[in-house]
């Protein structure tokens, strides 16, 4: 059987500073990426929504906003540069694409999800206890429910129980 015919599938990995964010994307290449496949690896990196500033601050700070886009612009090459060390080795293979939204990252990735017409998406879980993840309320959980292609959740390793 030639690859050839393969339908060219689109999947979006949330990417984020975190370890587990890495993890996901360790796991998905690992399992949906065979070797020579055609699929199209999206990185998704979601920035913060920007914080309003009073004028009163920005006199005493000079440019708060542009310190801030220096900071949060280092932050998206050190989590692509994290991420680059993860593909490296699959680089070859696969096509990937890297996105940089800004907003509440559970809307965000599921916008995303839509327009770019994603096949799946996968993300990390943070191991959040109980009462952070209901005031937080889990992206992953969130975008389970309203995106309309399946969802990966990667787990954490327990390093205990390898």
């Amino acid at each position: 059987k030639k690859m050839e015919e393969t339908k060219e599938r689109k999947i979006v990995v949330a990417v984020d500073e975190s370890e587990e964010s890495m993890e996901a994307l360790s796991w998905s290449l690992d399992n949906l990426f065979p070797y020579g496949s055609n699929n199209t690896l999206i990185l998704l990196y979601v920035k913060p929504p920007l914080p309003v500033y009073s004028s009163i601050d920005a006199a005493v700070t000079g440019d708060p906003v542009a310190a801030l886009k220096k900071y949060e612009h280092e932050l998206v090459e050190s989590v692509m540069a994290r991420s680059r060390t993860v593909y490296q080795d699959f680089e070859s293979d696969i096509n990937i694409e890297r996105r940089v939204g800004r907003g509440d990252a559970k809307e965000v990735i599921c916008n995303a999800v839509q327009k770019l017409k994603a096949d799946m998406l996968v993300i990390g879980t943070h191991d959040y206890g109980f009462f952070k993840r209901t005031l937080l309320g889990s992206v992953s959980e969130y975008c389970a429910k309203r995106v309309k292609c399946p969802v990966i959740i990667v787990k954490k390793k327990n390093p205990q129980n390898n």
